[in-house]
């Protein structure tokens, strides 16, 4: 719910008073192999171990709990509610986001910077115009169209 600007604002000051923080990621193969679900609940994994305190319990957004060595509390919309889940949306988001600019300068003319890999109408024309890059999910449907054309 908050705007770019903001979760920039927002990002430092949580990783400066975080007790710990740590980001986790799958990538779009791992995706493409297990599911985003599934790739989703790898990332959580890894971010807990990349954690230098482990945690007692992991709140996670959602109904889906990653099989973790602490206790699990999965919350519907967590992420509206709880002030911890927010702020690790906000850090996830930031990352992802500044991860997209990277791309749209390593494969230009695909606007990642602008619509961050969102299906919009300019994101697919460019998957028309320019086909397929390394960092496609090639399970999503749009790429695995355009694939089979």
């Amino acid at each position: 719910m908050l705007t770019a600007e903001r979760r920039e604002e927002l990002a430092p000051i949580i990783r400066a008073h975080a007790i710990a923080w740590a980001l986790g990621r799958a990538e779009a193969e791992e995706i493409d192999a297990i599911n985003i679900l599934q790739a989703t609940l790898l990332a959580m994994q890894r971010a807990v171990a990349a954690l230098h305190i482990a945690p007692e319990l992991a709140l996670v957004d959602g109904n889906r709990a990653p099989r973790l060595t602490c206790r699990v509390q999965t919350i519907i919309r967590g992420d509206e509610t709880v002030p911890a889940i927010s702020a690790a949306s906000i850090l996830a988001k930031v990352t992802r986001d500044a991860e997209m600019c990277e791309w749209d300068a390593r494969y230009p003319g695909y606007g990642f910077a602008r619509h961050k890999g969102y299906p919009t109408l300019e994101h697919l024309l460019a998957l028309d115009k320019l086909g397929v890059c390394p960092i496609h999910r090639r399970s999503y449907s749009p790429v695995r169209d355009r694939l089979k054309t």
